[in-house]
């Protein structure tokens, strides 16, 4: 099965998804000012032409205008240089009508500091009544541009752009009259209309805005990730170590915070109410086997008891050396009995487990050179196998498991011939401690597989039949099991606890 595209997690998300709008935001920004700057370049440029053209019309015109009213009266010649007011007003009329919201005049830089403005018009005024007054505000440009032109005895022209539109103001010199110039005044607004600039600035500041909401959600995301962090290391602990977490205070996150306090809460209850109902069934299944227990006893003490009184009965109608040899065999009897008493002692009182750090391969290596000389008596090789990984420490009860090992190794040694070999091992796998005690023997026959770790169930003739059982119980006792595991060859019997470091 394919895996399953890795998707970005919720805040990169965010993060793409900020960015996305950002760059919308700043190219939306972009187009609308580049488009603006350049329509409104564009209609500068066409405005300067469209006034350089009215400027020399007005210049030529009134030239010509003179030179022709000047002939029928050349008996008595005025100045050329001699303004006629009447004249340039009619020429502005006439010019400036046919350009729409264009003005414009006559000039002199004789006369007053800022010359002499002989005539002016504006024929497409909007206004009510006709203009005659100069524009205040665009008089030192309209001053500055004159001055230019007379003094390059040139056209000149010079712009202003405002909030509002941009002011082109073109001055030129009039052909054939000396100190005389022609200027005329035009606006052009915005390509967006008055709120242009207002449309732009607007965005700008959408993009500000947008960025200080990028700094508020990194530092929200930073906080989230915090509260995250600590809702993950909440849920990794172990079940058994159980700790309600702190609220975050984020509401979103404190949803998961109460339903996760509430499951762990129930959780440890539950937990409480399995131990309390392992302890009774553990309880039960004890008091049922003391009743088994007790049938089987009769039948194990009954024989040695019958055997004794044989050997008694033989003893006192005998010599002196069967009385001895009767008194060996009535004290073999009697061991036999006092192990299959304390090996019931044993199973009827509970397990209490106290767990505590072990030095693991140390304790192994103990138990190992515990059984060396009954190993080397049986002429069996006894040795110690641990994974490279296993942990150097371990929490379990060190007496009581080696209480189980020491069952399962000598078990281990009375059914191993002389020359075979008995090996234990330990591992960790995931959160499991495993021990192993194998051996060559010839293995448990199937058959008695199932009730290997029974009481009273036994292999061997000298046997008490329940030192595995007592494995079981400790095994148990700890959180784990024992159990038989199949081999081509000998047997195998493994011993799974959890693994504890505290």
């Amino acid at each position: 099965m394919a895996a399953a595209p890795r998707r970005l997690s919720f805040a990169s998300q965010l993060i793409v998804f900020w960015l996305l709008v950002a760059v919308m935001c700043a190219a939306l920004i972009g187009i609308v000012w580049f488009m603006a700057q350049a329509n409104l370049g564009r209609q500068i440029g066409v405005a300067r032409q469209q006034g350089l053209a009215g400027c020399e019309t007005i210049g030529s015109r009134y030239d010509l205008s003179v030179d022709r009213a000047a002939e029928p009266a050349a008996t008595q010649p005025a100045p050329s240089n001699a303004p006629n007011t009447d004249l340039m007003h009619a020429i502005l009329d006439i010019v400036l009508a046919q350009m729409d919201g264009v003005e414009g005049g006559f000039w002199r830089p004789q006369g007053a500091p800022r010359g002499s403005f002989d005539a002016y018009a504006f024929p497409t005024y909007q206004g009510s009544g006709i203009k005659r007054d100069i524009p205040d505000a665009e008089t030192p440009l309209i001053l500055r541009t004159l001055r230019a032109a007379s003094t390059t005895h040139t056209a000149a022209s010079e712009f202003v752009e405002g909030q509002q539109d941009a002011v082109i103001v073109t001055a030129c010199p009039v052909p054939h009259r000396d100190g005389l110039f022609a200027w005329t005044l035009s606006r052009v607004h915005p390509p967006l209309g008055p709120s242009g600039k207002a449309l732009v600035t607007t965005l700008a500041v959408l993009l500000a805005v947008i960025v200080g909401i990028a700094i508020a959600l990194g530092v929200l995301l930073r906080r989230w990730r915090a509260n995250l962090a600590r809702i993950e290391a909440g849920l990794s602990r172990p079940a058994d170590l159980f700790t309600p977490i702190a609220p975050t205070g984020e509401p979103d996150l404190d949803k998961i915070v109460h339903a996760f306090n509430a499951y762990g809460a129930r959780a440890t209850s539950l937990q409480q109410q399995a131990g309390e109902l392992h302890a009774q069934l553990a309880a039960a299944e004890r008091f049922a086997a003391i009743g088994r227990f007790s049938a089987q006893m009769a039948h194990e003490i009954r024989n040695p008891i019958g055997a004794m009184r044989l050997k008694a009965e033989n003893a006192l109608n005998g010599d002196a050396e069967r009385k001895q040899r009767a008194l060996g065999a009535i004290l073999e009897q009697i061991q036999r009995v006092e192990r299959q008493l304390s090996g019931l002692l044993a199973l009827t009182q509970p397990v209490r487990v106290d767990a505590h750090a072990v030095d693991l391969r140390g304790w192994l290596a103990e138990r190992v050179e515990w059984h060396h000389d009954a190993a080397a008596r049986a002429g069996v090789a006894l040795a110690l196998e641990c994974a490279e990984a296993l942990p150097a420490q371990a929490c379990f009860d060190a007496e009581q498991l080696a209480r189980a090992i020491d069952n399962l190794l000598l078990n281990a040694l009375r059914h191993t011939p002389s020359g075979g070999n008995v090996t234990l091992h330990a591992a960790r796998r995931a959160d499991t401690l495993r021990i192993e005690v194998t051996d060559d023997g010839p293995g448990v026959p199937h058959a008695e597989r199932e009730r290997i770790f029974e009481p009273f169930v036994t292999g061997h003739a000298a046997g008490s039949g329940l030192g595995l059982a007592v494995v079981r119980e400790i095994a148990a006792a700890h959180g784990g099991r024992a159990f038989y595991e199949a081999r081509e060859r000998g047997a195998c019997f493994v011993i799974e606890i959890p693994w504890r470091t505290s």
